[in-house]
């Protein structure tokens, strides 16, 4: 049997203040340190706000606002049974802008993260002055890349292919969520994968899904986006994801990354009309935000203060 777990063990104690925000709807967890222009920072599957905790304190100490949330249906976030498709989900990012008491916002955000980035700054363009984007293709490139790569990209993807099994939540949780740890090895670079700072990140990471709902609302994000492509809803999405992004946009790559492929990503470049930027990691996997912390946070800090 699996240890009970509540949302406490996301409320790690630090130079930074918890609290809790409604927007669009529903109570979110954010994560707040420094003044100064705001950052908000989207962390993706299968982790929480603390992905991003030695980050956020290094753009705080540098002049900004720094917010790490947990999204909708993760760490200490509501966790609504609806609410995971693209479309709400974005809704989050800006109503939690508003929400935070400004018009626009940087957003930084890795994987599942990254993808609601894209999907914000193409929505609603205005309240996103910069984007800076993690081991996630634009929805459309991973879209074409499914269909176009199928030993490559399709292949890359059958994991998350499972999560479409109803219930599917109950095995990702058992043992202690051993499965989250098999998924995080096998998409996290091997040289990262061998450390004590991965093998706390996986514990945290692996407590924090088996918090009552999280893996749910979690697979129902990834179910939205096979549910919706043969619906209007996800031909409206398409459509809408179609339109260049005016927002600045500078995208890092792990180029070991085994959940989204690298050359997957690569041709994000081409919905971007602003100034753009592509980065490859050498050495880091899915997870480069922790396996390259200082080089991945050397180029936030660029991005942010340019242009």
């Amino acid at each position: 049997m699996s240890a009970q777990v509540d949302e406490s063990c996301v409320l790690v104690e630090g130079p930074w203040t918890h609290r809790f925000v409604g927007a669009n709807g529903s109570r979110f967890h954010v994560v707040e340190a420094g003044t100064g222009p705001l950052v908000l920072f989207l962390h993706g599957f299968p982790e929480f706000w603390w992905a991003w905790h030695d980050i956020m304190t290094e753009v705080a100490d540098a002049g900004f606002r720094a917010v790490a949330i947990d999204l909708r249906g993760y760490g200490a976030s509501d966790k609504p049974p609806r609410g995971y498709d693209g479309y709400t989900m974005a809704a989050d990012v800006t109503g939690l802008i508003r929400a935070l008491g400004e018009r626009s916002a940087m957003i930084v955000g890795a994987g599942a993260g990254g993808m609601i980035g894209w999907t914000a700054a193409a929505f609603h363009p205005k309240m996103v002055s910069r984007l800076v984007v993690l081991g996630a293709a634009h929805p459309l490139r991973l879209r074409a890349a499914l269909f176009a790569d199928p030993r490559g990209q399709f292949a890359a993807t059958s994991p998350v292919l499972r999560f479409q099994v109803p219930r599917y939540e109950h095995v990702l949780t058992r043992d202690n969520a051993a499965l989250i740890g098999e998924l995080m090895h096998r998409w996290s670079g091997p040289t990262w994968a061998q450390t004590d700072e991965y093998a706390d990140y996986e514990a945290r990471c692996r407590e924090a899904i088996r918090i009552p709902q999280a893996a749910f609302c979690a697979l129902e994000a990834y179910r939205w986006v096979f549910r919706s492509a043969l619906r209007l809803q996800g031909y409206r999405f398409v459509k809408l994801m179609q339109r260049p992004l005016i927002t600045p946009t500078l995208q890092l790559h792990g180029a070991l990354d085994t959940a989204t492929l690298p050359r997957t990503a690569q041709g994000s470049g081409r919905y971007v009309i602003a100034p753009y930027e592509w980065r490859l990691i050498e050495d880091a996997g899915h997870f480069l935000h922790r396996e390259a912390t200082e080089t991945v946070t050397g180029e936030i800090l660029r991005w942010l203060k340019a242009h």
